[in-house]
């Protein structure tokens, strides 16, 4: 079912065989007939992870790339939109040879194609396939297709893993394993049988339920495998190395380990255990009345986490609705409370005048502030009314009659926008950007030039770069190609950094991203 882990059980999967010194890959399959995931709303489906080659995918490649820091594309991810319209570009060129194009075999045998291009491109020696869903849900059946015919093509190299939950009803505090032994009946019945069951619950499985399982599937017991609820997901492949999982999966792929050692990441999960102290962050913004905050923001608050226990801490993060100030400009003060501020990426006009006003506080008192995509817009448009004196400065996405245009739109998207092309159009995925020496971005990263990945549609309009700089907002990276505006950095002021990227997608449990680290470190100085 929706949520119960399987992006994280597929990345705990790959970080284990990783671990044993195979080489592995990812892949996500997703049922959806959207193309990618760049038109589904984040509330609705959660955050949008851009690939380096700026593909927008489902948020489990975030996780992915977390675990085993592996780099994910566009051919990490498979949707329903992409086979048919594959299948059907296809036919259209007679690639069929004039036979007549079937549901089935022909849109399974798509599937499979981009499963073994993703293989053989990467190298892998273990490819981790996750699909979304549930089994029994009708848009899941072309995929399990493809994975029994998977299996008939490969019968020693295919195995498969049923993520399934044990629900525990409070009155009677007992699992219970009938939903599970519904699943395996369900799977069966569309050719495929699990090796491996991992049991999502809140507490590790009774030995009697892997009992009972194991009799409903016909596996050995030391296959069903318990996946209890755990304090950061970064315990769970540590969790499932105590059940023996990397042995017990080796095993039955006929393969040794070449080594063994998961001795960073146990003692990564000691030391998260044993953190008491915190940093609080407050993340201003204004998608916080949805289903989900973490689900919307999850690569944000995995790299405020990382970098928390980089600093000893762990990260408190308060979700501060940018909306409430503007109908009370008293309820800023609540920022006191915290220790550093971040605003995200986001769209649209609602709330921004809120933002604004968390922006001009953390730069008036002197508060860590890390701007992310629409965080770095807003904030040179806060500096450009409340410094410049430019009162109605803004960007053009919310007022196209405004006289200073801080942030406006290139030529290309102002295309797009017009002729309402909006799939995957955006700047998209990883650039370059060259960065100015002796600044504290500089310092931070180590190095000239860096890359880094986006997905934005609006920019900063440089006709507003040299009054900018000379009041003391620092314009401290640029793309070398484009002369765009990656990076600004305030002067005088312990942390105030906006980017016009998403670092979040690229930092690392065990390598923090080091924007954030440093924002972390500001926060606890100040």
């Amino acid at each position: 079912m929706s949520s119960v882990g399987k992006g994280v059980a597929s990345a705990s999967i790959s970080k284990i065989m990783q671990s044993k010194g195979y080489r592995i890959i990812n892949i996500k399959c997703d049922m959806y007939v959207n193309v990618d995931a760049g038109t589904i709303r984040p509330a609705e489906h959660g955050e949008v992870f851009v690939g380096e080659d700026g593909i927008e995918a489902d948020q489990d490649l975030g996780n992915y790339e977390r675990f085993t820091d592996q780099v994910c594309t566009s051919d990490n991810y498979i949707t329903t939109g992409q086979v048919y319209h594959e299948v059907i570009r296809r036919e259209r060129n007679l690639e069929f040879g004039g036979e007549d194009v079937e549901v089935v075999p022909d849109v399974p045998k798509e599937i499979i194609r981009r499963i073994e291009h993703c293989q053989k491109k990467n190298d892998a020696e273990v490819t981790v396939i996750e699909f979304g869903g549930t089994v029994g849900e009708y848009q899941v059946l072309l995929f399990l297709e493809a994975a029994r015919m998977l299996k008939l093509k490969y019968p020693k190299d295919v195995f498969f893993v049923l993520v399934s939950y044990l629900p525990t009803p409070s009155l009677l505090g007992e699992q219970k394993s009938k939903p599970t032994q519904y699943a395996i009946r369900t799977l069966n019945s569309a050719g495929i049988s699990p090796d491996f069951v991992f049991c999502r619950a809140d507490e590790p499985a009774a030995e009697n339920i892997k009992r009972t399982i194991s009799n409903v599937c016909s596996l050995p017991v030391n296959r069903i495998i318990s996946s209890p609820n755990v304090n950061s997901i970064y315990d769970v492949p540590v969790v499932y190395e105590r059940e023996h999982l990397g042995r017990e999966m080796l095993k039955v792929m006929g393969m040794k380990a070449r080594k063994t050692n998961m001795k960073d990441w146990v003692e990564l999960s000691q030391k998260i255990e044993k953190l008491d102290k915190e940093v609080t962050i407050g993340i201003v913004g204004k998608y916080f009345n949805f289903k989900s905050c973490r689900d919307t923001y999850i690569s944000v608050i995995e790299s405020l986490q990382h970098a928390a226990w980089f600093n000893n801490r762990r990260a408190k993060i308060l979700w501060l609705d940018s909306e409430k100030y503007e109908e009370d400009p008293k309820k800023i003060s609540e920022l006191d409370s915290v220790d550093g501020i971040i605003v995200p990426g986001g769209f649209g006009e609602r709330g921004t005048e809120g933002i604004m006003m968390a922006i001009r506080y953390a730069r008036e008192h002197k508060k860590p502030y890390l701007g992310l995509c629409y965080g770095m817009q807003l904030a040179t448009i806060e500096f450009a009314r409340n410094v410049l004196g430019k009162k109605q400065a803004n960007t053009l996405e919310n007022d196209l009659d405004t006289p200073d245009p801080v942030i406006h739109v290139n030529e290309k998207q102002a295309r797009n926008i017009i002729q309402s092309n909006y799939g995957a159009t955006m700047r998209l995925g990883a650039y370059d950007c060259m960065l100015r020496k002796g600044t504290r971005v500089h310092k931070a990263y180590g190095t000239d030039t860096i890359s880094e990945r986006h997905r934005h549609r609006y920019e900063f309009n440089n006709a507003y770069r040299e009054e900018i700089e000379k009041a003391g907002l620092q314009i401290v990276g640029l793309n070398p190609e484009s002369d765009l505006v990656e990076i600004v950095e305030l002067v005088d002021h312990p942390f105030f950094v906006g980017v016009q990227f998403h670092p979040e997608f690229k930092s690392r449990p065990l390598k923090p991203h080091p924007l954030f680290r440093e924002f972390v470190k500001a926060a606890l100085k100040k």
